[in-house]
């Protein structure tokens, strides 16, 4: 279920809110700006593709540059991008240049360790454990099962109270701290970004060797870069990308000297881009994409009240067997229809019918036909859109069938 808030945080736009929802969605690459450009890049100006096993990854990177998913496969496979642990320990993927970044930001959060020390497991246990895991992996990769027979007694079974805690064996600590050290990386069995089974290799050149960083200086270049992709935006709402505190946002931030996007406003956005964004003009055509629910144009500040129209703000969204409204809600359990940085419209793809069902709160001809291309990519290149790894069409079906009833196309 989506988080809703008891009042919808609606900022007072002494601004033009079309032209600020037009920057965002430069900033963003949703403009057409980066047709055709490689995954890296795209990853570099619009920021890390939230993965959790679904097909995010590739609808973020088709929405903006076309990308077909061989291309971003082949891209994953010479290690241009990768999916890391990094900023909150969360899973995203990141282009090359910011591999150390996202594996510093993932080694300060408390990880499987703290729960594996309350069912009596010591550090000295899992270092152990991960030499094993490491001599095992130098005659290539493998997945779990392979490890836990290579590293024989090294491992072991942490009992019922262990899978209570959904810790079965102290293996996941190990295979975890050895990721986020950069010692291993984890590879998918097919290739793909949406797919759940996975092999270990080990990680030669460690790309934590050149680039050794502090968790504060990890933060500082973190906020660099989240205010160069969605800028304007809050201190708060960094700080909750980030997942740090207050006095830790603050720090990050302040060498930074970001500047208001107007006078009084708590939005801020870097300075060079400050003349940019004055001289920033509405496009007079629409430009629609088609993005998942968890991208980074929502994600990065989750405050739709600043994505949509005050009338739209009214409508009702799919949620499980019902609907809510737009309005009320910090996070979509759809997918999201943006034109020009405004949300015009909700989809999920139906399987069983192998098409997009979808609301608008637009007409046009030339939204039926952005629909029908990203319907054709999804149907021939993905075989499904999963949100995350325990997406299903069994689980979508309430909310496509609401859609339906909404009068979706």
């Amino acid at each position: 279920m989506p988080r809703t808030e008891p009042q919808a945080r609606i900022h007072s736009f002494a601004m033009d809110p079309a032209k600020l929802r037009a920057w965002w969605s430069h900033r963003q690459a949703l403009d057409g700006s980066l047709q055709g450009a490689s995954a890296g890049k795209v990853l570099e100006r619009s920021g890390w593709a939230r993965s959790v096993g679904g097909a995010g990854p590739y609808l973020a990177l088709f929405a903006r540059a076309g990308l077909p998913r061989v291309a971003v496969d082949a891209a994953v496979a010479r290690l241009e991008i990768h999916e890391l642990p990094s900023a909150r320990g969360c899973t995203y993927v990141l282009q090359e240049s910011d591999f150390a970044l996202g594996l510093t930001l993932a080694q300060n959060v408390a990880g499987e360790m703290t729960v594996a020390e309350r069912l009596g497991v010591t550090q000295k246990e899992i270092a152990k454990l991960c030499d094993e895991v490491l001599r095992a992996l130098e005659n290539g990769p493998l997945d779990p099962e392979q490890i836990r027979e290579a590293t024989g007694k090294a491992s072991r079974n942490l009992g019922p109270e262990g899978k209570k805690k959904g810790l079965v064996t102290t293996l996941p600590v190990a295979l975890g701290k050895l990721q986020v050290e950069g010692e291993i990386r984890r590879v998918s069995l097919n290739g793909r970004l949406d797919q759940q089974r996975y092999r270990y290799m080990l990680w030669r050149p460690n790309p934590l060797a050149e680039l050794q960083l502090s968790f504060e200086e990890a933060c500082g270049k973190l906020a660099q870069r989240y205010f160069s992709w969605i800028g304007p935006a809050t201190v708060a709402q960094f700080q909750q990308f980030a997942g740090i505190g207050v006095r830790a946002a603050k720090a990050a931030v302040e060498p930074l000297k970001l500047v208001p996007c107007e006078s009084g406003s708590d939005r801020l956005m870097p300075a060079e881009d400050r003349e940019q964004y004055e001289r920033c003009t509405v496009p007079k055509a629409p430009r629609y994409s088609l993005v998942g629910g968890l991208d980074s144009m929502l994600l990065l500040r989750r405050e739709l009240s600043s994505l949509v129209n005050a009338e739209d703000a009214k409508r009702k969204v799919p949620s499980g067997k019902d609907s809510v409204v737009l309005g009320g809600l910090a996070d979509l359990e759809s997918h999201a229809i943006f034109d020009r940085g405004r949300i015009v419209g909700i989809w999920e793809y139906d399987p069983a019918r192998e098409s997009i069902a979808w609301i608008a709160f637009v007409p046009g001809e030339p939204l039926a036909e952005t629909v029908a291309k990203t319907e054709e990519f999804v149907r021939t290149q993905l075989g499904d859109m999963r949100s995350f790894s325990l997406d299903s069409p069994a689980s979508r079906a309430p909310r496509i069938a609401t859609l339906r009833k909404m009068g979706a196309n």
